[in-house]
């Protein structure tokens, strides 16, 4: 970054860009590219002015046109004595108004592009200044002020000018910030990265004099009643331009500076310094060291106790705020911008040396600074009904613009290396506030979903765009949660409490889960293979499934307020499609009792869900239950398996072909026919609703339609039932296929003559020649007396007899 600073010739336009502040500080806007006459003529019209005395519209638009192409003129000394004779001009104060503001910009244009300027013109120029500030004084403009400011900084920050000029630079520019700044820039915050600037310049400065009194200009103007109020943006321009300030400590072996500003800012608490300023320029100190090296022994250790010192200044911020309170949840804080400073500044300054109070410090920024969702939900809770909306979706959508949200990919990242060194203690304690953080977000964007969406749809979209950001932090920080506990040298308890945590908190944010994360993938398996080596392990994640009671018919305030059907709980059906998924991988470690009280209802409810992705899980779910044995409780578990069939079928007939899907149905009539005893009740009873329902549909139709799909499945369960069932479904099979039109009978005869053709199982294969010879006798002979009477002829007792 302060290369960079160091490649743009107006420091104030970096300060601007680095801090991602939208405020245009530009007198006038800028031109891309002025033509070679367009500038000749515009100082042909000053020079006229200047010689006629006539300042007059012409000569403003001249200033104008020059200030717009500042970026690509080129101010030379005769220019520049033209401008200030302006400037040296005794009523000066009756110009036109802005005009001494532009003469002194581009005096500013002309000492950062010049090479080595006039020593002469320098002095001239600031006597000039100071000229207008005195005939002006009760009368200058705010922006004339900060120009001047800046000039003054930038006249110090020459390399190649005299001591002398430097000091008498510097009395101007300390005169201009404790006398007139305060006042004039406090509520004009395009002016602030102006000003900045010029302090930055004059700490460049290579004169000690009056550096201790720039210095308390920088970090003191913040606390003036008149002076600017401070924010993130104004905090990131102040860690930049220490960085760039001493970046060029370091580029020139500033030594002494740098000592004397580590014992003035870092290492002396002081009552006119503001602290979230301090803090910033800590977070400066420590980037700048980080991206920059510096010769010689003593001084690297200069640079050493320079990088010491502002460490132990983040840590006294942060201790500070711990001590306050700021970091306990759920609070008001009134430390806002010192917290909201605090993540962005770990963030940007590069690692830091780890520590308790950092580490809490950045949990509690990254839950109530960088995704302050409680805080949108409380307010708007509290309004609901009786406000506009309108000022909270202005609030979240200013957030979603800021710089600190955009930063909150690298806080999360400093929140994790902090996360990775501290003690066991302390990791706990930030695990139990994300953790508690995922559950609140779940109850409440419940809520908040249920309310808004198809009214307030724009505000809606903005707050999950902030809660899918969270999302991410909380994927994140689960990694590094698991690489810390999940390891063969952590206690057992230790690993299966994580575990069950992590996948609850991911159950709770399962609704903003929009992308594919290799980091939540390698989470998850590594949480699951802990949870699938453990009984209780299991049971205690299965237990943590919101109850059914609370699914179908929530107690609290605000679904009450609406009509309520669970179905259209999107936020809740994540949720539990989430333990939909993941319960089959451990199904095995689930006794009986525990599927039976906690799982079986839920299932059961959301094989009904309208969603088919949510329904197809619940049928894996029941499918996987089913292929599951566990060897203590083999009877138990088997007479469960019985119980359940019944009622699987029935629900899942009931809303087929609307809601259950074919795939999820076919798979579970597949399991329990391959997994249920020999001869069960539930096979049969499976067959017979199957039988049922398929004599509902017309089966005239596509091969795809309802009515052929459970046909064809009952056809392929001709292979897979036992012997025992065998004999009852080829009898029902038999009346259903009686019934076919002619060419659907002679298409269904095909298949099964080609399976029974196919198949080597010689227990079942004589019985399934014998059944379908008769079979087709009864569908020829059923035609042929149809066609002869036009009668349809009853053959039922004709099936029984043959079958």
């Amino acid at each position: 970054m302060a290369r960079n600073a160091n490649s743009n010739v107006f420091l104030e336009e970096w300060l601007k860009a680095v801090s991602g502040s939208s405020v245009s500080s530009s007198l006038v806007k800028q031109s891309s590219a002025p033509s070679a006459r367009s500038i000749v003529q515009a100082w042909s019209e000053i020079r006229e002015s200047l010689q006629s005395q006539k300042f007059d519209t012409r000569y403003l638009q001249a200033l104008r046109a020059l200030v717009s192409s500042e970026s690509t003129i080129h101010v030379a000394d005769p220019q520049a004595k033209l401008l200030i004779a302006i400037l040296a001009l005794k009523d000066v104060s009756s110009f036109p108004y802005e005009s001494c503001t532009l003469v002194v910009r581009l005096l500013y244009v002309w000492i950062r592009k010049a090479f080595r300027p006039s020593q002469t013109l320098v002095g001239s120029a600031v006597q000039a200044i100071r000229g207008v500030v005195d005939d002006g004084r009760g009368n200058l403009q705010p922006a004339l002020v900060a120009q001047s400011v800046l000039v003054a900084g930038a006249f110090a920050g020459v390399p190649s000018l005299s001591g002398e000029l430097k000091v008498l630079s510097l009395e101007l520019l300390c005169r201009l910030l404790e006398e007139e700044c305060c006042s004039m820039v406090g509520s004009r915050d395009e002016l602030v990265p102006v000003v900045l600037a010029g302090i930055g310049y004059g700490l460049s400065s290579s004169s000690d004099v009056h550096y201790v009194r720039v210095l308390d200009s920088l970090f003191g103007i913040w606390l003036k009643d008149d002076g600017p109020r401070g924010s993130v943006t104004h905090g990131l321009m102040i860690l930049h331009l220490v960085e760039w300030v001493v970046s060029g400590y370091m580029r020139s072996n500033y030594v002494d500076k740098m000592s004397l500003f580590a014992n003035e800012v870092l290492e002396t608490s002081k009552a006119n310094y503001t602290v979230f300023a301090v803090l910033m320029a800590a977070a400066g100190v420590l980037r700048a060291s980080a991206a920059g090296s510096i010769g010689g022994a003593q001084n690297l250790e200069v640079l050493s106790k320079l990088r010491n010192s502002a460490e132990k200044c983040l840590e006294a911020v942060a201790q500070l705020l711990v001590a306050n309170g700021t970091v306990t949840l759920p609070t008001i804080h009134r430390d806002d911008l010192l917290l909201k400073c605090f993540a962005i500044a770990l963030a940007r300054c590069g690692t830091v040396s780890p520590s308790a109070p950092l580490l809490l410090c950045l949990a509690s920024a990254l839950l109530t600074q960088v995704f302050p969702l409680s805080q949108i939900y409380e307010s708007f809770c509290k309004s609901f009904g009786k406000d506009p909306i309108g000022p909270r979706l202005i609030w979240a959508r200013e957030h979603l613009s800021g710089v600190l949200f955009k930063e909150s990919g690298a806080i999360t990242g400093a929140f994790c290396n902090q996360y990775a060194k501290a003690n066991e203690e302390n990791k706990y304690t930030v695990e139990n506030m994300i953790w508690g953080f995922c559950q609140n977000l779940y109850l409440q964007h419940r809520q908040i979903a249920l309310l808004l969406r198809g009214v307030e749809d724009t505000l809606l979209g903005d707050i999950e765009k902030i809660a899918v950001s969270s999302f991410l932090m909380v994927v994140v920080f689960a990694l590094a949660v698991t690489k810390q506990w999940l390891n063969p040298t952590v206690s057992e308890e230790r690993k299966m409490e994580t575990s069950v945590k992590i996948l609850v908190s991911f159950s709770c944010v399962e609704y903003f889960r929009h992308i594919r994360l290799p980091e939540y993938m390698e989470t998850i398996r590594e949480v699951i293979s802990c949870v699938q080596e453990n009984d209780a392990t299991c049971v205690s994640f299965v237990e943590s499934i919101p109850a059914y009671a609370s699914l179908t018919n929530p107690k609290d305030l605000f679904t009450q307020s609406i009509e309520y059907e669970w179905s259209r709980d999107d936020v809740q059906t994540s949720r539990i499609l989430f333990y939909l998924r993941v319960i089959p991988t451990c199904i095995g470690r689930l006794s009986a009792s525990a599927f039976r009280r906690v799982v079986a209802s839920t299932m059961f409810l959301y094989i009904g869900h309208p969603n088919r992705k949510v329904s197809r899980a619940s049928h894996t779910l029941f499918v996987a239950f089913l292929s599951s044995a566990k060897e203590p409780e083999e009877d138990e578990r088997n007479q469960l398996k019985e119980d359940l069939v019944f009622y699987y079928m029935e629900r899942s007939l009931e809303v087929y072909p609307e809601i259950t899907p074919f795939e999820g149905l076919a798979s579970g009539v597949a399991a329990l026919t391959r997994h249920l005893p020999a001869g069960s009740p539930s096979i049969f009873y499976s067959v017979h609703t199957l039988v049922e329902k398929a004599s509902t549909f017309n089966t005239e139709g596509k091969k795809s339609d309802p009515g052929n799909q459970i046909l064809d499945l009952l056809l392929r369960l001709v292979s897979l039932v036992d012997i025992q069932v065998l004999p009852y479904l080829m009898k029902s099979l038999a009346q259903l296929i009686i019934m076919l039109p002619k060419e659907r009978q002679n298409m269904v005869l095909g298949e099964l003559y080609g399976q029974v053709a196919e198949s080597d199982d010689v227990i079942r294969k004589p019985s399934l020649v014998s059944w379908l010879q008769s079979l087709n006798y009864l569908c020829s002979n059923n035609r042929s007396q149809d066609a002869a009477s036009g009668l349809t002829i009853d053959t039922s007792n004709q099936l029984a007899a043959r079958l």
